[in-house]
């Protein structure tokens, strides 16, 4: 049955009836708080957008994922929140939540008061007391990671650690500095601003910002040599740094990139530590090239001259046991020349002396020239070709090479206060070509080695007096090193562990009770147990077979005797110096090289000879 035109009419006012009276019902269901669950009024909304602002400047924002943090920059401008399709605003959405109610039971809101705006209470500063507590924490902590860092340097680069600290320049070029310290922080944000959506304009801007400063960087080592665009170039990178702060950024990722970058610059440090050690080590270990002109100027006026006639009563005291003959093995002849003097010198018999020095065939006929020429009170001068002397004595040797006192980087590690700084030692010992200087003087009964980085200051005719009974050796004892501590570079031989290390330099040897004991042979012994490879190796060995060829064989001198330590170590009393019998520059930094501590040049100095022409000419006069 179809319906009639009445009826069809009916419909749609029934619906606009029911349209009108929703209208009136759904506002009155607010008023009376009868909403549904989920909504927010207009109230609840303006109480979050007031309390909002509030919160602490590193603010917290999104939900269940990684936390994500903004850090707004000091004093830019920050924009208000942007709300969000639920009616909350976009800061902090887990924080103020409005509380809802779902059930149908009539409540009031809960109305927050308005906030006063009083001025916030004066944060209590700490006393000074805590100041000057927290301060002293702070620099025992610097102190404790400085000591770390010194050990660990220490360890693998020896004695340049402390030059490279006692050379160390500040940095002046403040502005290069300040270039440095953006691009570091510009790197970090870069990768993180990268990946922001509608921030490709600043990603542009701060690619060409950090390029910018490299290019600068790379061509500009000091402030006079940056570019006159330089203060505006700061000022963009500052801005720009600026506006990547403001954005939103994942912390962790910034602070990843942070750390690559610093595990990058600590690398790049340590690669030219390792370059800048590996030159001083060479600085070290190579004669200066005014010593060697010195030294080539001498040999070839030996050869332009003709026959250097010798005092023959002087010649006559070489093999002389009466006297008090001194063994100096070196290879420089300025060196050489500063001990002899300086012996001569403090010495109350000067005329009684005689010096035997043992060199090589490269600066043979230098020295020859050099002490023919030169006199010194009185006392003979010997000089020796060790190599041609040994491969006439001792031709089944396998090596004839002069080799000098070795020395050895020892740390020393405290067992009684673990927490105080590693100490470290340059231990000189005797050499391969030390143990046939009995061989190639059989006729002397005694004599007193010299190292020649050694400075005499008293008179020594002493120890000629000394009693060593059946010692060999007399040496400055050195019991900071005991057999036992390296017990592990020893091998398989017999020894003391209690017994201790011990310092060439100047030491007194008693050649009857040498060859009494069979030195020698025992260390040719010693040296057929260890695998000799090469010259390293034989170097490497005297260390332990040094000790074990003494042992037992050592007569303590008075540690007063020598003062070791002028060729690395900066902390020795001036007045202890100068008091002392003599001087040892054991360590990399001799005093005839750059290198050395110029505080001590000074006692090494006051022995050399002057007034030579020829160097002044190789300008070998420091």
């Amino acid at each position: 049955m179809k319906p009639t035109p009445s009826q069809r009419r009916r419909g749609p006012r029934v619906a606009l009836l029911a349209l009108f009276l929703c209208s009136l019902l759904v506002p009155l269901a607010f008023i009376f708080d009868r909403a549904p669950s989920g909504y927010a009024t207009t109230e609840d909304r303006r109480r979050q957008e007031v309390f909002l602002p509030s919160v602490h400047p590193v603010e917290q924002i999104g939900g269940g994922g990684g936390a994500v943090h903004r850090v707004p920059v000091h004093g830019a401008r920050q924009d208000p929140p942007k709300k969000v399709s639920n009616g909350s605003t976009g800061v902090l959405q887990h924080h103020n939540h409005t509380e809802h109610h779902s059930s149908g039971v009539s409540a009031k809101p809960k109305v927050l008061p308005v906030p006063r705006t009083e001025p916030p209470k004066a944060v209590k500063e700490p006393t000074q007391i805590e100041v000057g507590e927290e301060r002293k924490r702070r620099d025992k902590g610097a102190k404790e990671d400085e000591m770390e860092n010194a050990k660990a340097c220490q360890l693998e680069f020896g004695s340049y650690c402390l030059w490279s600290t006692e050379h160390k320049v500040i940095m002046k070029d403040l502005i290069v500095k300040r270039l440095k310290d953006q691009l570091f922080v510009a790197r970090s944000y870069y990768p993180s601003i990268a990946k922001l959506q509608g921030q490709e304009v600043l990603t542009q801007d701060m690619k060409q910002n950090i390029q910018d400063h490299e290019r600068i960087l790379s061509a500009s080592a000091v402030d006079a040599d940056l570019p006159s665009s330089i203060n505006t170039k700061i000022e963009q990178m500052e801005h720009t740094i600026a506006r990547a702060k403001a954005c939103t950024v994942e912390c962790h990722n910034v602070a990843r990139k942070l750390r690559q970058i610093l595990d990058m610059t600590d690398d790049e440090a340590h690669f030219h530590m390792k370059q800048s050690a590996f030159l001083y080590n060479l600085g070290a270990q190579t004669l200066p090239k005014t010593h060697h002109c010195f030294s080539m100027r001498l040999t070839l006026e030996y050869f332009k001259s003709p026959s250097l006639d010798s005092d023959v009563s002087l010649l006559r005291k070489v093999n002389t046991p009466n006297h008090r003959h001194y063994v100096i093995l070196s290879k420089n002849v300025l060196a050489a020349s500063v001990v002899i003097n300086s012996t001569v010198i403090s010495s109350k018999e000067p005329g009684n002396n005689v010096f035997h020095i043992l060199t090589d065939a490269q600066n043979f006929y230098g020295m020859k020239y050099w002490f023919a020429r030169n006199s010194y009170n009185k006392a003979a001068i010997d000089v020796v070709n060790y190599e041609e002397m040994v491969l006439k004595k001792l031709p089944k040797l396998s090596t004839h090479e002069l080799y000098l006192s070795e020395e050895f980087r020892v740390l020393i590690r405290s067992n009684e206060r673990p927490t105080e700084q590693t100490r470290m030692e340059y231990l000189s010992l005797f050499s391969h070509s030390h143990f046939f200087i009995p061989e190639i003087f059989k006729d002397l009964k005694k004599v007193v080695v010299l190292d020649d980085d050694v400075v005499i200051q008293r008179d020594l005719s002493f120890l000629w007096n000394l009693d060593m009974g059946d010692k060999v050796n007399g040496a400055v004892e050195f019991c900071g090193v005991r057999l036992g501590q390296v017990r592990n570079l020893l091998g398989k031989a017999k020894y003391d562990p209690k017994s201790c290390a011990w310092m060439s330099g100047v030491n007194v040897i008693n050649l009857d009770k040498w060859r009494k004991h069979k030195v020698t042979e025992n260390y040719l012994m010693l040296l057929k147990q260890v695998k000799i490879k090469d010259e390293v190796a034989l170097r490497e060995a005297a260390f332990s077979i040094s000790l074990l060829s003494f042992q037992h064989l050592i007569y303590p001198l008075d540690e007063r005797l020598t003062l070791s330590g002028l060729g690395y170590d900066y902390g020795i009393d001036p007045e202890v110096a100068r008091s002392s019998a003599s001087l040892h520059y054991n360590g990399n930094m001799k005093p005839w090289l750059e290198l050395g501590i110029l505080e001590y040049k000074k006692y090494w100095r006051r022995f050399l000879t002057r007034e030579d022409r020829f160097m002044d000419e190789c300008n070998a006069n420091p």
